[in-house]
């Protein structure tokens, strides 16, 4: 399979016509092998317009995905990341939007609670000498405190709520982006941290897979 030409109609035909027009995110599209970060027997699947489920080396489910390109590539453009961003990734899983990252930010911390993903994004990304991405593990949902604050704090999946903890893990003026809700429910969202106090912009309505840790508590009802 002609990988790089598969790349380049995702870029063209996924990408583009989803109203991406940044020119560094889609650089970085066409420059990161997407193939390189899904498992070995799901390669040839690597460019289609969907999730790939993710596994682990074995060829065990993990429940985790790669996200469709589509609305990862909406995500970083809202995200407005810059050259001089350090960024917090929470649920890196094999390591592909952290490589994306790594081109259009000045370092990232890539947090993954599955510790063979995290093993296995770690490989991936020293492959493609990605030397400014560091791969931790820990809980998603409590984010990194070690290497805080952030410039931006990119949650890699969708999430029922936010904790006010990884907020206060922004600098200040610092950016949170987020797909929240469940299902076709879901909308990407822009969040500010400002003097204490944050702000929300609204993106786009969006449905991607969620990441494990952020489920809002179920109330009972007699």
């Amino acid at each position: 399979m002609d990988f790089q030409a598969a790349r380049t109609k995702m870029v063209d035909n996924q990408i583009r016509t989803t109203d991406v027009t940044s020119h560094t995110v889609l650089s970085a599209f066409l420059s990161v092998p997407r193939e390189a970060f899904v498992p070995a027997r799901r390669k040839d699947l690597a460019y289609i317009d969907t999730d790939v489920a993710l596994e682990t080396e074995d060829g065990a489910a993990t429940g985790r995905y790669l996200m469709e390109p589509s609305p990862l590539a909406k995500l970083l453009q809202l995200a407005a990341v810059t050259s001089e961003d350090s960024v917090l990734e929470i649920g890196c899983g094999s390591g592909y939007a952290s490589a994306l990252l790594s081109q259009l930010a000045a370092s990232v911390i890539a947090l993954e609670s599955d510790a063979a993903l995290a093993a296995q994004a770690s490989a991936n990304l020293a492959a493609q000498g990605c030397s400014n991405v560091t791969v931790v593990t820990g809980e998603l949902e409590k984010g990194h405190p070690a290497g805080a604050p952030y410039d931006l704090i990119f949650i890699n999946g969708a999430v029922e709520t936010i904790p006010d903890s990884l907020f206060a893990q922004l600098k200040n003026g610092g950016r949170l982006v987020a797909v929240v809700g469940v299902g076709n429910a879901s909308q990407a969202r822009l969040y500010f941290h400002e003097s204490g106090n944050t702000s929300e912009r609204l993106g786009f309505n969006t449905a991607v897979k969620p990441l494990p840790g952020f489920r809002l508590a179920r109330e009972f009802v007699f």
